[in-house]
């Protein structure tokens, strides 16, 4: 059991959003930070920095929104679904361009890769938790 499981059930107030899907987009903004926060660090690592520049800022600015995201959904009292499903649209973007540019990378360098993977991963959670709030009651 993950720790956002334990405390998502250990909450005093039913969570606002589908359980499963809120765990998973937690879980996989939770890695996907530190793939892009990991990648970017070893772009500026790599002997030809600067074809990596935009890779760097997009990793970034991915880490920062699923980071944010992450501790948006982990917040259950007065759950807000409008603030909730703008940070998870702005995630699914992020998701999106970050992932794009580091599989233009992943070729020659594995972080990409990966960060690729967890940036894919992190983009179908947060539709997965955008469609679950789309379907739970209104407030």
């Amino acid at each position: 059991m993950t720790y956002a499981k334990r405390m998502l059930e250990s909450h005093p107030r039913a969570a606002a959003v589908q359980v499963g899907p809120l765990i998973e987009c937690i879980e996989a903004c939770l890695d996907c930070t530190q793939s892009c926060t990991a990648c970017a660090d070893a772009c500026l690592g790599e002997v030809e920095l600067a074809p990596l520049v935009r890779c760097i800022r997009t990793c970034l600015d991915c880490g920062d929104i699923c980071a944010t995201t992450e501790r948006v959904l982990s917040r259950q009292t007065e759950f807000d679904a409008d603030v909730a499903r703008a940070v998870l649209e702005a995630c699914v973007q992020a998701c999106r361009t970050c992932g794009a540019e580091c599989e233009r990378h992943a070729g020659h360098h594995e972080h990409c890769r990966v960060c690729a993977e967890a940036c894919l991963r992190c983009e179908r959670a947060c539709t997965g938790a955008l469609s679950a709030l789309a379907a739970s009651p209104a407030d």
